[in-house]
């Protein structure tokens, strides 16, 4: 085809012209560049001084004998003369199992990426292992740079003493670009070591690691946390370990000097900047140095874990022992004064003939029976409630003798209730003293009686009398403060139950990290006396906390007795039980003691990793057990005007709460302390008007009218005293004390919330316990002997208690290095620290506390209610 040929021609014309053209001109190809290589044979303790430049490559070859049983360190050390800060010089040391690489300058960083640079280098060499008796080992130190021009000085030693010896002190220098690390080898026989390092000087700040025999050994400040145990520190610290961790037996002790000192507490712009330096310029540090003390020395063996359990042990079931004993020695001296009794007539069921006093009851008491159940009669119960209405209608004066006391006499004035208490209507006072008390059968619910009005009614005539006695305060059926009271214990039970485990989960979690990462600054321990075991890094800690389970659970079974007892008693209808003494509740008391052994579990799980975020797992329990106790000293003579349970946990709850937010927020917060103490002053005035007036009183829009009222009617139109004047004595303390407290937190603000605010409690509870006795001896009662007894002894044991709680061997509230410089010792058996010791006493006084509030009153089990005085 005429078209196809045309092409072809085309394409053999384009060919040929190409074939034409000249070949294009050939570049020439880089040279290689090649570098001169310097090789010398270099010897141990010599000094290299020489050049290098971008052509030019040092090799320095040397080579050592390494014996099986005999291990020695090597150091390299370089110092780079030139400034070339962007052009360092590089060294790279080839060794047969491993290689090190290090440039001078050495650029480490600190807190917000800060540049330190660093002229002088010296490091260990990793030292590989060998199987055969004698072996000659080389290795080589490589110079080089990008530099035109760069002089530096080599040197290699060996390190003398680089094997630790047992209880052998070994003291050194180090830098944060000249880290020491060192070989221990465990001796037969010992299964732990605890490796201590101590210093002079607080700063620079350090940190101290225990590595495996493993190549590299990681030595510098941002590498010294990959692997091993590691914690920080100033002047001292302490490292327990094991040998069943380490496979070879052996392990390095690094020391690394940090960049800066802020993780060890100290200033963070340690070295500021200049002017004119770029903030990516490095800094030079020049002489950060820090002169070490090193000794490693055995732990206690596994015989001392054991002899310290049984110890343990022995202490607490001694208690068991001795409660037997002294139950076993009470049942005798009842059964010898029963036999004494029955040779006697049976007592009258008139109480008031059984204590040699007669009493004249008004007839419209007499008209109706009693239950049984109840705290006394209705004429037993309101007979001096009956004074305060005759008193006011016929001003008859009634007297009272009290054992040991001069007849004393009572009158109520005629107004029966002050302005703020709640108005009492216009009914006639002839239809209360009238009326009797009937004991509902059919329910059990508080409310059923409480609601009615005529009883609102006969509140304020009882408890707004001028004197009071028990019988006033425990008229309500038996059976509804049963029933209220055992809700302390089942609500504290639940708590218990919800609030325990995530706590466990939790310090599982804590330990389990402290074991996988090493960081030995998560948890502040005792490391001078925290002995393993299992996961456990303090076990010592956990122990000793055995006591306030263990003492808990012995005092829940004294209750649990008492309460068959008491429950015997009412059975056969025991009048002394159905009419005399301080009547008996035993919910709180059950709640205390279930608070005791939460308290020994929750601190227990505190120190599995005591630290700044579960603080509040150790105290929780301890503001549970100083209202608990409040609650119950309040409760032995206001029986039915007590808090609830639900009421009190709450406040509880609130002061929980508290705890938390001034932990966390508190620290330094102006606004925090402020908000506070007007919350702490306002409640206490809140309490101290629930408590003068017996609850009688209303918080609503008139409260502020009836206030001025009083004070017009009080203080200006006549100047009158407190219509109750021991109370009043009590809440100007109390209020005093609280005010007091409130303006120190504002004005000093305390680091540790939590114990300020448990102090608080300890103060309320102590100032009303206090108040108690000086009531009670004033009143005319007597302290029985084990009362007696547990009062002085419980005194002793908790001054020695607080005495070692004041040590101080750690504290949460600086950086861990700083709390290791509390640390001590152990002092009791090589096994127990001050700490344990107030876990100990603590645990024995609080039990003694315990058997206090529930033998104080036993003076009284002989006493009519209507004669036992209320305060």
């Amino acid at each position: 085809m005429p078209g196809s040929g045309a092409a072809a021609l085309a394409w053999a014309l384009l060919a040929g012209a190409l074939l034409l053209l000249p070949p294009p001109p050939v570049l020439p190809q880089p040279q290689p560049h090649r570098r001169n290589v310097s090789e010398t044979e270099a010897q141990f303790n010599t000094t290299y001084t020489d050049w290098v430049d971008a052509d030019l490559l040092h090799i320095y070859a040397f080579n050592h004998s390494v014996r099986r049983n005999a291990t020695e360190g090597v150091r390299v050390s370089v110092n780079v003369l030139s400034d070339h800060k962007d052009l360092p010089v590089l060294f790279v040391v080839r060794q047969k199992e491993a290689v090190v690489s290090f440039q001078v300058p050495l650029i480490l960083r600190g807190l917000y990426q800060r540049k330190y640079a660093y002229q002088e280098v010296s490091r260990t060499l990793c030292q590989p292992q060998t199987k055969t008796e004698v072996e000659t080992q080389h290795f080589y130190v490589d110079v080089s740079t990008l530099s035109l021009n760069a002089s530096y000085q080599l040197r290699v030693t060996r390190v003398e003493n680089f094997v630790l010896r047992t209880n052998k002190r070994f003291s050194f220098n180090a830098t944060a670009s000249q880290p020491q690390y060192f070989k221990y080898e465990f001796p037969e026989g010992v299964d732990s070591v605890i490796v201590k390092v101590t210093s002079a000087m607080a700063f620079p700040c350090s940190v101290i690691s225990i590595q495996d025999i493993l190549c590299p050994v990681y030595d510098l400040d941002n590498n010294v946390a990959f692997i091993g145990m590691y914690q920080t520190m100033t002047k001292k610290a302490a490292i327990t370990v094991q040998k069943k961790d380490f496979p070879s037996h052996s392990f390095y002790v690094v020391v690394v000097v940090k960049t800066e000192d802020e993780a060890c507490g100290g200033p963070l712009p340690y070295y500021p900047l200049s002017k004119n330096a770029s903030p990516d310029e490095p800094v030079d540090q020049h002489n950060r140095q820090k002169m070490l003390e090193v000794m490693v020395s055995p732990a206690i063996t596994s015989e001392a874990y054991v002899s310290s359990v049984l110890f343990c042990l022995s202490i607490f079931l001694s208690f068991y022992v001795l409660t037997l004993l002294i139950a076993c020695w009470e049942s005798c001296r009842q059964h010898k004064r029963k036999g004494l009794l029955s040779a006697m007539d049976s007592p009258s069921l008139d109480t008031a003939s059984l204590l040699g006093h007669s009493r004249s009851i008004p007839d419209s008491f007499l008209g109706r029976g009693y239950d049984s159940y109840g705290y006394g009669s209705f004429g037993n119960g309101s007979s001096s409630s009956t004074e305060g209405v005759t008193d006011s209608l016929g001003s008859t004066e009634v007297s009272y003798s009290y054992v040991g006391q001069e007849q004393f006499k009572r009158r109520t004035p005629s107004a029966l209730t002050r302005p703020l208490s709640i108005p009492m209507g216009e009914r006639s006072l002839e239809n209360v003293a009238g009326r009797p008390r009937l004991d509902s059968l059919s329910s059990v619910e508080e409310d059923d009686y409480d609601t009615l009005a005529d009883i609102d009614y006969d509140k304020n005539v009882i408890r707004t009398k001028k004197y009071l006695c028990v019988a006033d305060l425990a008229r309500k059926d038996k059976r509804v403060l049963r029933k209220k009271y055992q809700i302390y214990f089942w609500n504290i039970a639940t708590i218990a139950v919800f609030y325990a485990l995530p706590v466990i989960q939790l310090v599982i979690t804590y330990q389990t990290v402290v074991n996988v990462t090493g960081n030995q600054d998560i948890c502040y321990y005792n490391f001078l006396c925290a002995h393993p075991l299992g996961n456990l890094s303090a076990f010592n800690n956990i122990l000793s906390n055995l006591g306030y389970i263990l003492l808990g659970l012995l005092f829940l079974l004294i209750i649990l007795q008492r309460e068959i007892n008491y429950n015997r008693a009412l059975m056969r209808n025991d009048t002394h039980a159905l009419e005399c003494g301080i009547p008996k509740h035993f919910g709180l008391f059950y709640a205390m003691g279930t608070a005791l052994m939460m308290e020994g579990l929750l601190s227990a799980c505190y120190h599995v990793c005591p630290n700044y975020t579960n603080f509040q797992f150790d105290t929780s329990f301890m503001y549970m057990i100083a209202g608990l106790c409040m609650l119950k000293l309040y409760q032995k003579r206001h029986p039915d005007i007590n808090a609830s349970a639900y009421s009190a946990y709450a406040c509880l709850a609130l002061v929980i709460f508290f705890s938390v937010v001034g932990v966390v927020f508190g620290k330094g917060n102006t606004a925090f302390w402020i908000v506070f103490s007007v919350i702490h002053i306002l409640a206490t005035l809140l309490l101290s008007t629930q408590l003068y007036y017996m609850g009688r009183w209303k918080l609503d829009s008139g409260i502020l009218r009836r206030i001025l009222h009083v004070l017009y009617t009080d203080c200006v139109r006549q100047c009158s005293g407190p219509m109750y004047v021991d109370r009043m004595v009590l809440l100007v303390m109390g209020n005093i004390i609280n005010w007091s407290l409130a303006a120190y937190g504002l004005i000093v603000r305390p680091n540790d919330f939590a114990s300020y605010l448990l102090a608080i409690g300890i103060c309320n509870l102590l100032l009303y316990f206090a108040f108690y006795i000086i009531m009670k001896l004033r009143s005319g009662e007597r302290i029985k002997l084990i009362p007696l007894l547990c009062i002085i002894s419980t005194s002793v044991v908790w001054g020695f208690a607080l005495f070692f709680f004041f040590q101080g061997l750690s504290t949460w509230q600086k950086t861990p290095a700083e709390s290791r410089e509390h640390n001590r010792d152990c002092i009791l058996l090589d096994f127990f620290d001050d700490h344990d010791i107030w876990h100990f006493l603590s645990s024995i006084a609080m039990f003694g506390s315990f058997l206090v509030l529930l033998t104080l009153d036993d003076d009284l089990d002989c006493i009519q209610r209507d004669k036992i005085y209320v305060f």
